[in-house]
């Protein structure tokens, strides 16, 4: 197995912070794989005090392979933060796993990930491999893929992160050229279309939704997990961005997840799973959750 390095990206939460690496540590993969925490510089004087334990915390970091801590000198915001981060470390390594400062990770989301980048190393068709998945009461397969790309707790190769499209308003363009924007909303039940109507229009600053429309035009397919090997704990009111919320809270996985080899294809039985979840939140969860859109793929307190 070739141990992919992991890179982290931290801003002005000290807490959501030592949370995501006390469970990362407990990955038995932790001690043999290599750590990068890039840490974005405050955007105001409200920021400058949480930053600074921030950056604290992190240089008492071990229990890794190697820890690299790379300080922006400004602040680069949510986008250019991770872009800029996922960039450096897969063109130097060829592979990356990626987390951020409020995802905790099950002791198996290492070896979940390194065991798929080994098996699909080859496979062009799958663009990444993802360790979250929603509270679905329905029973999932082990693995499975999706059409797109994804954000809580990621793994890409350079071949992959090469079809990244930062310029959105060239996406939405060709979406709607080839009519497939209620595709891509999970046949309208999750609204990532005008997420990105939004991105262009300067009302977030999702890197994420880009990811997801330039795998999903390419035709691209991501692995995801039956059961979550993630569980945000961002959705507290804390962060930026962040409202609050409970619709997405998982219990993450306590065993191994066997990655094995199958056929490349979207897995229609889940998608349908999915999207009756988005369907049958109750109305006024539903609307909190359109709400929180921008939170699913762009939550970071360092935009």
């Amino acid at each position: 197995m070739t141990l992919s390095p992991m890179v982290l990206f931290v801003y002005n939460r000290p807490w959501h912070t030592r949370q995501t690496i006390k469970a990362l540590q407990k990955n038995e993969l932790a001690d043999r794989s290599d750590l990068f925490i890039y840490s974005d510089s405050p955007k105001d004087e409200q920021t400058e005090k949480a930053v600074k334990k921030v950056r604290e915390y992190i240089h008492t970091i071990d229990g890794f392979k190697t820890v690299t801590i790379r300080e922006q000198g400004k602040n680069m915001g949510l986008a250019g933060s991770i872009i800029d981060g996922v960039t450096a470390v897969v063109n130097e390594y060829g592979r990356v796993v990626v987390l951020e400062d409020d995802l905790v990770t099950s002791p198996f989301f290492l070896r979940y990930m390194n065991d798929a980048l080994d098996l699909y190393e080859c496979e062009g068709k799958v663009i990444s491999i993802h360790g979250y998945i929603y509270p679905l009461s329905e029973k999932l397969p082990s693995t499975f893929f999706l059409r797109g790309a994804d954000c809580w707790g990621w793994a890409t190769w350079k071949r992959g992160w090469d079809l990244f499209e930062e310029d959105g308003q060239k996406l939405l363009n060709e979406l709607e050229e080839r009519k497939l924007t209620r595709l891509l909303d999970f046949n309208g039940t999750y609204n990532y279309t005008q997420m990105l109507r939004d991105q262009i229009a300067g009302k977030n600053d999702s890197w994420a939704v880009r990811w997801l429309v330039s795998a999903f035009l390419r035709e691209r397919l991501t692995l995801y997990p039956g059961i979550s090997l993630i569980r945000n704990i961002g959705l507290d009111g804390k962060g930026t961005h962040c409202g609050t919320s409970d619709a997405f809270d998982v219990k993450i996985a306590q065993e191994q997840i066997s990655v094995q080899s199958m056929d490349i294809v979207e897995n229609t039985t889940a998608k349908k799973i999915i999207e009756d979840y988005f369907r049958c939140l109750n109305p006024s969860l539903f609307g909190r959750m359109l709400g929180f859109v921008k939170n699913i793929l762009t939550i970071r307190s360092g935009s």
